[in-house]
């Protein structure tokens, strides 16, 4: 790694390097504290959407609005890139038509943190009558999606 050019590095409120280190190593410290504590609360949900991936003839859908569609969009395609056939399909998309993408067979793993997303909340009744075993991700096991879930995270 290379210093600032020296104008930057004089000048009042410029970038530090030491600080930027020091904030790198606290995030990390945070980050790997938090998957920790997410070992110790995985259970049988976990097993269950696991072994419904693995038992799956279909294939993985994953949805989720925002960052969770973020989110939902790497664990896609690392499911993918893993074997596992899988891909996304984005929740205001899936009900202009999109859902028809999704079959019987398939595992819908849907991703929201407070489990009442609008988007998703609007298909989920749809997607139950595909067929599907719907795994839901969520911060809330008493919302909407938890509710309508098969599995819930």
């Amino acid at each position: 790694m290379t210093a600032p050019p020296a104008e930057l590095a004089a000048r009042p409120g410029a970038f530090d390097p030491a600080r930027a280190l020091a904030l790198a190593a606290r995030t990390f410290e945070i980050e790997a504290a938090a998957l920790r504590a997410l070992s110790s609360r995985q259970g049988e949900g976990f097993t269950r959407a696991v072994e419904a991936m693995l038992r799956c003839r279909g294939r993985t859908v994953v949805m989720g609005m925002g960052k969770s569609g973020h989110v939902g969009r790497k664990i896609a395609a690392t499911l993918a890139s893993t074997g596992t056939p899988a891909f996304f399909v984005h929740p205001a998309e899936a009900s202009h038509g999109d859902l028809g993408m999704v079959t019987p067979g398939d595992v819908v793993l849907a991703i929201s943190n407070s489990g009442e997303s609008e988007e998703l909340a609007a298909i989920l009744p749809a997607v139950r009558r595909v067929g599907v075993t719907l795994v839901a991700m969520t911060g809330r096991e008493d919302s909407s999606l938890a509710r309508h879930a098969d599995i819930v995270l």
